[in-house]
């Protein structure tokens, strides 16, 4: 068996992919303008909030599709480190089966 070395980067902080945590979409409520969904989805892609926020503005300009968006995402994603979103609490809570 032959052992791989593992990769450092400027940091010192590995690249072996078997350690490199997984990135999850949450809404980041420190950041937040509203409900952080944009500053929550701009940290996932790792790109400016101000570009999201301004993709949202422009979506809404030209046909509304930012408005419905945004709210479907405020009840799927769930906050910063909150387990479940609005929608899966909500779900919970009245689901009798």
């Amino acid at each position: 068996m032959v052992r791989r070395a593992r990769r450092t980067d400027a940091a010192g902080m590995s690249s072996d992919p078997l350690t490199t945590p997984t990135r999850t979409l949450h809404r980041c409520t420190p950041h937040r303008m509203v409900a952080g969904v944009a500053a929550g989805l701009a940290e996932y892609l790792d790109v400016d909030p101000l570009l999201v926020r301004i993709a949202f503005v422009v979506l809404t300009a030209t046909g509304g599709l930012a408005v419905p968006l945004y709210a479907a995402l405020w009840l799927l994603v769930p906050a910063d480190e909150a387990p479940t979103s609005i929608a899966e609490d909500l779900l919970g809570r009245y689901a009798h089966f």
